[in-house]
């Protein structure tokens, strides 16, 4: 682990050994390497000899990102994937066999609980819900001889579940079970679950890790044992790697994240604040307020609780649609993690694939909005928040 502080390894972690040419690390934009012979090339597959196999497997772009996540999610070491699903459905086809169980907070992005729901039923693996994340009991009671892992996306996609991240890592070491935290929505910069006692990150670097909604990514932060793991398994049959060019913007964005994640912050409070005031809000998600559910235990183990938001209105599905298709300045997107203000409806679009009724277990009502506060004046977006609200009654 790089014993420099957070903000010197956004920038220079994982150029040891590398020697680029270059401010910038270059874009290493080759599907294959040429090799001085076949002894080398022989020694290098097996790993006797440092150097690079095939753009499937390994770049050398790809590799310093590999390794300034690394650095900042205080692990071992990390791979990254074409997207952020890519990385949490490598991690699980790693972990487990036919007839095996996991369990997740039912708290969750629609892609991911799609995933666990019905894309890896059909390969004869069973996901348990965990209807009342907060409550230890729950996770514990659905515990079984066959689970394999925990996973829980914490701050959660639209909700803003925080989960007692030190609390369930002494349940899963109890079990001899890792716990796997999808820390998309903090990034590095402002959770280190790893520090909290998780033993695998995953992200969705798509977001705030690119941070100008420009490069699809995603990335397994782990141990050796298992990004080694997938390196030498199921990434190479399944192929979904991240691009060269897509690291390299991602590098970008790392070198930056932290002064923009504060920003973000900043703005989203300000706009929670203005919400939680605001007559035709019937109640606001962001664990930042004090009267947040989850506001001291994200006080515990976060260093601020980022840009995203949601809210519901005091009124219908239809009421929900007019002040999205009010906003001048915000961007209607399904995205999130922009230097741009988003509003989306999820019940209509990221986590419409849930049906009703796991979209209600999950609190996901008709008339809720969700924002991702971006980085403009927040007097702007206020105003843009304020004459959207006054088109309904």
């Amino acid at each position: 682990m790089d014993e420099r502080r957070f903000n010197t390894n956004a920038i220079h972690a994982g150029r040891s050994g590398f020697q680029p040419d270059s401010m910038a690390i270059p874009i290493y934009q080759s599907v294959a390497y040429p090799y001085a012979d076949a002894r080398e090339a022989a020694e290098i597959f097996r790993g006797e000899k440092p150097g690079f196999t095939y753009g499937r497997w390994d770049n050398p772009t790809v590799q310093v990102f590999e390794k300034r996540m690394a650095s900042l999610e205080h692990t071992e070491s990390a791979i990254a994937t074409s997207s952020g699903m890519a990385a949490i459905f490598m991690l699980a086809h790693h972990l487990l066999d036919e007839g095996d169980e996991f369990i997740s907070s039912n708290l969750v992005y629609g892609g991911t609980f799609g995933l666990f729901q019905k894309g890896l039923s059909r390969m004869g693996l069973k996901a348990t819900w965990v209807t009342s994340p907060e409550d230890p009991d729950a996770w514990a009671s659905a515990i079984t001889p066959r689970t394999k892992f925990m996973f829980v996306e914490s701050p959660s996609n639209p909700n803003l579940f925080i989960a007692d991240l030190p609390e369930l890592s002494r349940l899963a070491r109890k079990h001899g079970i890792p716990l796997i935290v999808d820390n998309t929505i903090c990034t590095p910069a402002l959770q280190s679950p790893i520090d909290l006692g998780a033993d695998i990150v995953v992200h969705s670097t798509t977001k705030y890790i690119c941070g100008n909604a420009t490069a699809l990514g995603g990335i397994i932060c782990g141990p050796d044992e298992i990004t080694e793991g997938i390196r030498k398994g199921c990434i190479r049959y399944i192929g979904a790697s991240l691009s060269p060019f897509n690291a390299w913007l991602n590098l970008i964005g790392l070198e930056h994240l932290s002064l923009r994640m504060e920003r973000h912050c900043q703005n989203a409070m300000i706009v929670a604040r203005y919400l939680e005031q605001h007559p035709k809000a019937n109640s606001v998600n962001y664990p930042g307020l004090p009267s947040n559910p989850y506001n001291k235990v994200a006080q515990k183990q976060m260093k601020g609780c980022s840009s995203l938001l949601s809210f519901e209105l005091k009124g219908t599905y239809n009421d929900a649609v007019k002040v999205i298709d009010s906003f001048k300045l915000m961007v209607h997107a399904t995205h999130l993690g922009t230097c741009m203000t988003i509003a989306t409806h999820p019940a209509s679009t990221t986590h419409s694939a849930m049906g009703e009724e796991e979209m209600r277990k999950a609190g996901i009502s008709a008339s809720l909005i969700r924002i991702s506060v971006g980085l403009e004046d927040e007097s702007d977006i206020i105003a843009d928040m304020e004459q959207a609200l006054q088109m309904i009654r």
